[in-house]
């Protein structure tokens, strides 16, 4: 466009100067040729858009937004119309009580107030887009500071909203998960109205009043002590029923036993247990008998 003007301003200015008698009189052929050229690259350059790869143009004539759309590529327009371009990729919205890791500077992160009436400090990162046939519409109601005026807004308020109905220890814990969907799905309604997909919503941490936290994790360690010692029982209580079982084990043993020798099986036994101790080089005398009278005999060599 400024090649346009620049061009018409030449081309005036070269007839202007056909009509002097001067010295100017000889610059008019190169101004209006100069001029014209210009003119004939700026208009063909402002009917020219290149929109590039996730992004869609928004048309533009004397302020009234049109409702079609530009998809990325060349195009050719009305040389009149100016072009907005605007994203269409995935962007991420972060509020996080960590310093420059938010989109805003210092402390963003989202206060609540739980169901049992403690101070909640949520971080939160909310994944959305612009839906192309809705960009019209954004630019028009919203203008391009859409991120200020309805994600953080939004995001925050249906947050404080829904974290009324759940305590403090359950939000931390069992309910993290329903919690994150509930506030998803009001969120997503609330987007979709406003040209907006909601595609994913990640409560990034969840910080509990210190009492609250040490209470909690007291009883972690109280739960994890009463199942350690259970386990102790249980390994006692087995240990001890292993050792009942072994000790029926012997006393069954004995009294088959005991049932079943004889005296002349107990006579046999003798025997060959002393014919395996006179069988040993280191013998000097064998006890041998029965009864009273034992009969000894001395092997040793003479």
């Amino acid at each position: 466009m400024f090649l346009l003007i620049l061009g018409v301003i030449l081309l005036i200015a070269g007839l202007a100067t056909a009509r002097r008698t001067d010295i100017l009189r000889s610059y008019s052929t190169p101004l209006r040729l100069g001029g014209l050229l210009l003119a004939i690259i700026g208009l063909f350059a402002a009917c020219i858009v290149q929109i590039g790869a996730g992004e869609v143009g928004v048309k533009v004539l004397y302020g009234s937004v049109q409702n079609d759309v530009l998809g990325s590529g060349l195009h050719f327009i009305n040389p009149l119309m100016e072009v907005t371009k605007m994203d269409i990729k995935t962007q991420n919205y972060t509020m996080s009580a960590v310093k420059d890791e938010g989109a805003r500077e210092g402390d963003d992160a989202i206060r609540v107030l739980t169901s049992d009436g403690l101070e909640v400090v949520i971080d939160l990162t909310v994944l959305y887009k612009v839906l192309p046939v809705d960009a019209p519409a954004i630019l028009r109601e919203t203008g391009l500071n859409y991120t200020d005026k309805i994600v953080r807004p939004l995001a925050r308020t249906k947050i404080r909203d829904n974290a009324v109905y759940y305590d403090a220890v359950s939000l931390y814990s069992s309910k993290r998960d329903e919690f994150q969907n509930k506030i998803f799905q009001s969120i997503a309604g609330e987007f979709q109205k406003r040209g907006l997909l909601l595609e994913q919503l990640l409560v990034r941490n969840i910080t509990l009043p210190q009492a609250v936290k040490t209470s909690i994790e007291q009883k972690m360690t109280a739960e994890q002590d009463a199942q350690k010692m259970q386990y102790v029982l249980q390994k006692e209580s087995q240990e001890a029923q292993r050792k009942r079982v072994e000790a029926q084990g012997i006393a069954d043993y004995q009294h088959i036993i005991s049932e079943s020798l004889t005296d002349k099986q107990l006579q046999y036994e003798s025997i060959k247990a002393q014919l395996e101790i006179a069988k040993s080089p280191n013998t000097k005398v064998i006890i041998m008998g029965k009864g009273s009278t034992p009969l000894l005999l001395d092997t040793k060599e003479k």
